[in-house]
């Protein structure tokens, strides 16, 4: 397995083996992040979303530290809410990078979400076995972190990953059965589509449906239809 490096001008490039796992190699990954990890003023605690998905959020952003699950059934557009928030973090100057179970996100997807590629690796085809020990090692030097959670992801697993995101100050943005508490969870629900007029059959304009739920949510704020242009 290899962390790759997704450009939108041609096929990945393969950055680094995954670290070994005895204890010098954790000390000096461990080293590493601590001198590598920007320093967050408290005024700062909150990554800025922009757009109407940010609209929705509490206080504009996700805060720091937290872990937020974004579900929905196939198609619904949750990857797409996912690219979004990866997006928030690159153009505050930071890095995202994602973790990925097969090859299903694709790089154009996430720049047209405004994901800049050259500060989002990726994670491609993670054993099961060392998905939890992947989305740790990154949650130590990246600041948000989207991670796709298999199904076969366990609760100890998943309480352990946000620890340490609550540890490092990261925000990690789990795809999928989320099986622990999280912060915020956002669950897409399709696209409504509307035409420039009955029997054109030309659809003009969509407005995504998201029910947004957590704490400091408003109970109006809910559930939400953020307009996009067709």
């Amino acid at each position: 397995m290899r962390i790759e490096h997704t450009f939108p001008y041609g096929p990945a490039v393969a950055l680094a083996a995954l670290p070994r796992r005895d204890e010098r190699s954790r000390e000096h990954l461990d080293n590493a992040a601590r001198h590598a990890r920007p320093v967050v003023l408290a005024g700062e605690r909150v990554l800025t979303v922009p757009g109407p998905l940010g609209a929705r959020l509490p206080g504009g952003g996700v805060r720091r530290g937290t872990v937020v699950a974004v579900d929905g059934d196939p198609g619904a557009g949750a990857t797409g809410i996912a690219f979004e928030l990866a997006a928030a973090a690159t153009a505050a100057g930071e890095w995202a990078a994602a973790v990925e179970l097969g090859a299903g996100l694709g790089g154009l997807a996430a720049a047209e979400a405004g994901v800049e590629l050259d500060r989002f690796p990726v994670v491609r085809r993670v054993p099961p076995a060392r998905w939890a020990a992947v989305v740790a090692a990154l949650l130590e030097g990246i600041s948000l972190v989207l991670a796709e959670v298999p199904g076969y992801a366990r609760t100890a697993d998943a309480r352990r990953l946000t620890a340490r995101t609550r540890e490092r100050g990261a925000v990690l943005v789990a795809v999928g059965p989320w099986p622990a508490a999280a912060a915020l969870r956002l669950r897409a629900a399709g696209s409504e589509w509307r035409g420039l007029g009955v029997g054109e059959g030309v659809l003009a304009h969509g407005d995504r449906r998201v029910h947004v739920d957590g704490r400091g949510v408003a109970p109006r704020e809910r559930f939400a239809a953020l307009a996009r242009a067709g």
